[in-house]
């Protein structure tokens, strides 16, 4: 029997390399790297190696590491109580979040599901919108389609990849999953044949316009990622899509859930990206950020219309027929009411405009590389998309994964990003400091140059 505290770090080497299995990861090629601690923007491997976190623990952490406040509330609340069933009864910590979340998220979504993670999110939504539909007051039992934009993502549970687009990921699980109508992808970057920026928005609304306008009598639900589509490589919407997106649902009788899973807590420079275009959706998936990036939790928070649906007497069985084992755990409710307090303490939304703009000054530099086809940012979410050839924006063959190798290098000057194929994506904590960012960009740039010598 293995007794505790026995691996040396070769051991916890082999045992990363050869049983823990990771998520979109070869693990034929997987080099390990375990990290020991971390402390503000920083991680330091078992080795004790520092990395700056350039891609927030995987685009959820908020206000950095070992963060004192939130620390101390997961602590207090450990002293109380660990966890508590949301069915039948609630903790303490997780009515509060309830009621500081219907404060700052977009107005009119009151009511609050909890759950575990992101996808968790989505599927709650997809069975509230199905379930609303077939016991509101006036029923429309034929409601039961759902349209995802193009390129979509929203998490790798059955109905997420049913809504995903993103072939790469999702064409494997086809057998498994349902039938949705494909709107487009409002990509402002690789437009279409005679369509320019100045029109874009329009052209990817008519395609939208033309696809749900048949057949809104059957339609449920529209999902979308608001202004920002992440793991699509950082796909910008144009602006004033989604507003039409809104204004077109409503005239229509049709649902609008907004995933913001990722675009959510600051990310894109307001609280949630809705706000960039005053849009309060009927459904809003929210998880990553919650938290600060400390715990699972995640959350679906729904209009009057929605849960008003589902009130009735007990015989009627209008319950919401969903339920997670850990929705609202009280510690993963107090690091979310402690993250919401760093944000008012230390005025973060206040303090994001600065460090947008100096991020954008420090990536300007790199657009004139011959393989930088396109630097898309939205607050501090950045997607720098290289190809072989940039007139015709030609990407590189796959296989030369080419956006991974300079991520590798990047870490030789000590910073940790992701690629998404061969879009290099910048989303590090809300809390970066300006020496940080150049830091950041700095390792970028040498990663472009060491993956493209003499270029």
């Amino acid at each position: 029997m293995t007794t505790k505290n026995t691996y040396s770090n070769a051991d916890i080497a082999h045992i990363d390399r050869t049983a823990v299995w990771h998520g979109f990861t070869q693990m034929a090629h997987y080099e390990p790297l375990v990290i020991e601690r971390g402390e503000g923007n920083w991680l330091f491997d078992i080795e004790g190696r520092r990395l700056l976190d350039g891609a927030s623990s995987l685009w959820c952490n908020l206000h950095g590491h070992n963060h004192p406040t939130i620390n101390a509330a997961i602590r207090d609340q450990l002293g109380k109580i660990a966890h508590v069933t949301s069915l039948g009864m609630i903790g303490r910590t997780a009515v509060e979040l309830t009621g500081r979340l219907v404060d700052v998220t977009p107005e009119g979504l009151n009511h609050v599901f909890y759950s575990s993670d992101g996808s968790s999110s989505v599927e709650a939504a997809l069975k509230m919108a199905f379930q609303y539909w077939q016991q509101r007051e006036n029923p429309q039992p034929q409601k039961t389609k759902y349209v995802a934009m193009g390129a979509a993502y929203h998490g790798d549970t059955t109905g997420g990849v049913s809504l995903g687009g993103v072939e790469h990921f999702h064409s494997l699980f086809g057998p498994l999953l349902f039938d949705v109508l494909r709107g487009p992808c409002p990509d402002t970057y690789r437009l279409p044949e005679n369509v320019t920026p100045e029109t874009a928005c329009d052209h990817y609304f008519e395609t939208f316009r033309e696809l749900v306008t048949g057949q809104h009598q059957q339609i449920a639900a529209v999902v979308m990622e608001p202004l920002v589509q992440g793991a699509a490589g950082m796909i910008m919407h144009p602006e004033g899509f989604l507003r039409r997106v809104r204004d077109l649902t409503q005239e229509l009788d049709i649902l609008l859930i907004c995933d913001e899973v990722a675009t959510g807590f600051g990310r894109t420079g307001k609280m949630f990206a809705c706000q960039h275009e005053q849009v309060s959706p009927d459904l809003m998936c929210i998880a990553k950020g919650l938290t600060g990036g400390y715990l699972p939790m995640a959350a679906t928070l729904a209009s009057d219309a929605i849960w008003n649906a589902f009130l009735g007497d007990l015989d009627q069985n209008k319950q919401f027929f969903h339920g997670h084992t850990y929705s609202g755990n009280p510690m993963a409710a107090a690091a979310g009411l402690a993250s919401l307090d760093v944000f008012e303490e230390e005025q973060v939304l206040e303090n994001l405009p600065a460090k947008i703009d100096h991020l954008q000054r420090c990536l300007q530099p790199l657009a004139s590389h011959r393989h930088v086809g396109s630097i898309r940012q939205r607050g501090l979410m950045v997607g720098i998309e290289l190809v072989e050839e940039k007139a015709s924006k030609q990407p590189f063959p796959a296989g030369q994964t080419r956006g991974a190798r300079v991520c590798r290098y990047a870490l030789d000057r000590g910073v940790w990003i992701r690629p998404l194929g061969d879009v290099i994506v910048l989303m590090p904590p809300l809390s970066i400091q300006a020496d940080e960012i150049e830091t950041l960009v700095e390792a970028v740039r040498y990663g472009i140059s060491q993956e493209f010598p003499g270029e």
